[in-house]
């Protein structure tokens, strides 16, 4: 471990590096054929009727260095994401990609000299996060990268924002509501966060992130050999998990890699999800110490590192209460073995497999797995 400028970097084991890579890329026609790679198509084809450019594929290394994901994009030097909390680290220069606009510096200097009228990049594959635990969030999810570099005497960036936004979500959901925010990003101008409403859910307003767009960063363009005097164009991350459970209403990630037939059979088109027979909720409440500044992404990065395979049983994991030592009576802090730096976090485990029956014995043994792994109490309770 490493610090700098108050962050922390770890590395990962050579273990968790090959588990990593040896994941299948569902954008990767190679790998199998996946419903996702119609996505892609979708958006490419969008594009291409809507600006006149030159349009590559890329799905590159997902091993980066940390410069490309971060630096070569704008980020600052002590932005929360590069902290290995949420980052996956080979070594001190080496990392797993956090977004597929890590190839995007290099793809726009590579065009520098060469300088087509327009140019297009659709960049797309896995991408390595630490993340919660729940149907929408996966530790390594799926990203497609949207960029379109245009001169600006054919179009204003208020009409690239606009008239791409339209297009491609037209396209990618058509029969979904997408809301629009103001979201600032080191990259993009006029940065906006798409958010989707889950059909089924529109009276509730519930809205599902899938992306964020804005116009490209002129110091980014500079950067790399396009003046910004005179070209700009649209930067857009789309997380396709989503768009694709979306798009089927599919009610859970999981779902999208489940070996089970029935369900891979499913992943093979974009017709609408017919339900596989759902297995009832079993429900674990774990009354554990950690440390005050732990989150639910560290939480869920730990529960997936100690269950390993057995993280697909676990549905979600809720936090029902959070309290500090000073607020505990004095019996709690005994039973507990709590510090006066802790707090007691009250978690619900949410188990069930999306198509298989779970044994009693086998729920006792994942809560065990996951309060063994998260308590760090002096006191132990686990479950027989």
């Amino acid at each position: 471990m490493s610090t700098n400028n108050d962050l922390t970097y770890e590395y990962l084991t050579l273990e968790q590096l090959l588990k990593a890579l040896s994941l299948r890329d569902l954008t990767d026609p190679k790998q199998g054929i996946h419903a996702m790679q119609q996505l892609i198509s979708e958006a490419e084809t969008a594009i291409q009727s809507l600006w006149s450019c030159y349009i590559q594929r890329l799905n590159a290394n997902p091993i980066v260095p940390v410069y490309e994901n971060y630096d070569a994009l704008g980020y600052p030097d002590d932005g929360a994401s590069r902290d290995s909390r949420y980052s996956r680290y080979v070594n001190k220069d080496l990392m797993l990609r956090t977004q597929t606009s890590s190839a995007v510096p290099a793809w726009l200097s590579s065009w520098r000299h060469y300088r087509p009228e327009s140019l297009g990049l659709l960049s797309h594959g896995l991408v390595y996060r630490r993340d919660c635990i729940d149907r929408w969030h996966s530790a390594e999810p799926h990203q497609l990268d949207i960029w379109i570099v245009l001169p600006k005497s054919q179009a204003s960036d208020e009409q690239i924002l606009h008239d791409s936004i339209a297009a491609l979500m037209g396209t990618l959901l058509p029969n979904h509501k997408v809301a629009i925010s103001t979201s600032p990003h080191p990259y993009t101008q006029n940065g906006v966060q798409l958010d989707a409403i889950e059909q089924g859910n529109i009276d509730q307003g519930e809205l599902v992130e899938i992306g964020e767009c804005g116009n490209i960063d002129p110091a980014l363009l500079d950067r790399n050999g396009w003046s910004s005097e005179h070209y700009t164009g649209l930067a857009m991350g789309l997380g396709l998990d989503r768009v694709l459970m979306l798009r089927k209403g599919i009610p859970d990630i999981r779902l999208l890699r489940d070996p089970e037939p029935r369900v891979q059979t499913q992943m093979q088109t974009l017709s609408p999800w017919q339900p596989v027979s759902r297995q009832p909720i079993t429900g674990r409440d774990l009354s554990l110490v950690v440390d005050q500044h732990i989150d639910m992404d560290i939480i869920g990065d730990k529960v997936r590192l100690a269950l390993e395979e057995q993280a697909e049983w676990l549905e979600d994991i809720q936090l029902v209460s959070r309290t500090a030592y000073q607020a505990l009576p004095p019996v709690a802090i005994a039973r507990l073995g709590i510090a006066e730096h802790q707090d007691n976090l009250l978690l619900r485990l949410v188990l069930r497999h999306p198509s298989q029956s779970l044994p009693t014995a086998l729920a006792n043994e994942i809560r065990n797995t996951v309060y063994l792994a998260l308590n760090e109490g002096s006191q132990t309770h686990l479950a027989i």
